[in-house]
């Protein structure tokens, strides 16, 4: 346990220090708002190997062995899955709210054009927003996962590599998921305050997008847990969560404007997310049964603290 506590006091207090410093530096509006943020992504993996290190645990069971080995058919869930599961939200959004539906996808248009007439850049140079759809789609598909994959190893080597399998050893499969969830929703607190994935204009801002993301992350970290306990590796969660970045924003284009942030369409909402809370709820099913041993068991005996 002191353990557990030791890599929650590292990552929570480098996390936090570093992200309230850019709130009081301009938050996401400065010039590295983005770059810092994307750097933060490797703070849980940083402190795993720092407790290890104070602990003097070994660095052995990090969850960086691939395992294709049987497995492979994790590997394609953890790539497309994320792509289907954002879809079948954003159709279930729409579907509930189709006043908010731009099939044109006019909205999206007009706001890159602003964005261009901004920036002083020809607005000629602007391509179809057909062809902008298209492009962000085969990106999203084929080279998302990839192209985001060292960023989200990052995270993963830390909540699905570390604290997910030391909480199964204490509590089983169900509590530590969603312990695990709580615990990764709440670190991404003062971004929430800074307005990422929700913005500023909604009612209750920030606590309800504090819950919202907190919500998100136990269903999401349902679905990573899972490829975790099966492969017994981090690295189709990375895929996953990498997969997960690039297509997130992709319901986007077909959105007026009109919706409220916290019920969608994109997969933080609570009914663009619906195809995470609806796989979560499976995954976890599936694994509420598994016995601790399970889970590559961490040899501390040896280790105590």
């Amino acid at each position: 346990m002191k353990r557990i506590i030791i890599f929650l006091l590292l990552t929570f207090g480098i996390t936090y220090a570093a992200e309230f410093y850019l709130m009081a530096n301009g938050g996401m509006n400065s010039n590295f708002g983005m770059i810092w943020i994307s750097l933060m992504m490797f703070i849980p993996a940083i402190c795993c190997l720092l407790t290890r290190l104070f602990t003097k645990e070994k660095f052995e069971n990090m969850y960086l062995k691939p395992n294709f080995k049987g497995n492979i058919k994790y590997y394609i869930f953890a790539w497309i899955g994320p792509a289907v599961l954002t879809v079948i939200g954003a159709l279930i959004f729409f579907i509930l709210f189709p006043n908010t539906f731009d099939p044109s996808m006019s909205t999206m248009e007009q706001n890159l054009i602003a964005e261009y007439e901004a920036a002083n850049i020809d607005v000629s140079t602007l391509p179809a927003i057909e062809t902008l759809l298209i492009s962000q789609l085969l990106l999203a598909l084929l080279l998302g996962p990839i192209l985001n994959f060292i960023p989200a190893l990052g995270e993963e080597l830390g909540w699905r590599g570390y604290l997910l399998p030391k909480l199964i050893e204490k509590m089983g499969n169900v509590k530590a998921i969603i312990l695990t969830g709580v615990i990764w929703g709440l670190w991404h607190l003062p971004v929430i305050i800074m307005g990422h994935n929700y913005g500023f204009d909604y009612w209750g801002y920030p606590y309800l997008g504090i819950i919202g993301m907190i919500l998100f992350c136990i269903f999401i970290g349902m679905f990573f847990a899972y490829l975790s306990i099966r492969t017994k590796s981090a690295i189709p969660c990375a895929i996953a969560h990498g997969a997960l970045n690039a297509v997130a924003a992709v319901a986007i284009f077909f959105a007026n404007g009109t919706q409220n942030v916290l019920l969608g369409p994109t997969p933080v909402g609570l009914f663009g997310g619906m195809g995470f809370i609806i796989a979560g709820i499976v995954c976890i099913i599936l694994v509420s049964k598994d016995k601790k041993e399970n889970i590559e068991q961490v040899k501390v005996e040896a280790y105590i603290i």
